[in-house]
């Protein structure tokens, strides 16, 4: 499917979205690599997929123009909904937003999959509470989780933690926790100027 909105610098621009240190924020504009996230996700024609930290929308797009099913999304910056708004009407109510913190959420409630759906985590994670949520997400108390996949943006350095292998200088703590619980890998390695503002780190998208 085509997206038909308005670019993200324009969207940007028209709500004011400048990006805050203390949200964590760091705006991907890029649509063609957000649809290339969005697809390594996987099959997300019977999936609902969540979303943390959407901002103005970049990945939500991709994810929707690749044919999620819904995306549902929680943003704590109330600045974003109406560009959020935006996209949902774009896509016939396919997006669903929450206003709030993503560590206070009962995600399995929010997301309320029905019957033969199956859920996906993909975010460009904000960068103060990614590895907090990820070590939620993989903490789970029952394995298999309520989730099938996750498709998630961190600083690289995080990246590289968390698919270290044994013995070298980056394993720790959450090498071993991400590799007890799955197999990760490094999709693809994204560059400052992908982002506004631009990060002094480069971030990985990983799966």
């Amino acid at each position: 499917m085509t997206d038909t909105l308005p670019p993200l610098r324009d969207v940007i621009k028209e709500f004011d979205l400048r990006a805050k240190k203390s949200f964590g924020q760091n705006f991907l504009l890029d649509l063609n690599l957000t649809g290339k996230i969005a697809r390594v996700s996987g099959d997300l024609s019977n999936s609902v997929v969540y979303e943390v930290g959407p901002g103005p929308g970049g990945l939500t797009r991709g994810l929707l123009a690749n044919g999620a099913k819904r995306v549902v999304a929680v943003e704590m910056d109330q600045r974003c909904m109406p560009a959020l708004a935006q996209i949902s009407e774009a896509y016939d109510g396919r997006l669903s937003i929450h206003e709030g913190d993503a560590l206070d959420v009962n995600e399995l409630a929010l997301l309320a999959p029905q019957e033969g759906e199956t859920v996906r985590i993909a975010s460009n994670l904000p960068y103060n509470v990614g590895t907090m949520l990820l070590i939620r997400w993989l903490t789970q108390k029952e394995w298999k989780p309520w989730f099938a996949s996750l498709t998630l943006m961190f600083q690289r350095e995080v990246a590289q933690r968390i698919v270290a292998a044994p013995g070298s200088k980056a394993y720790g703590r959450l090498s071993v926790l991400a590799q007890w619980r799955g197999k990760g890998k490094i999709d693809q390695k994204v560059p400052p100027t992908a982002f506004t503002p631009a990060p002094k780190v480069g971030r990985a998208h990983m799966s």
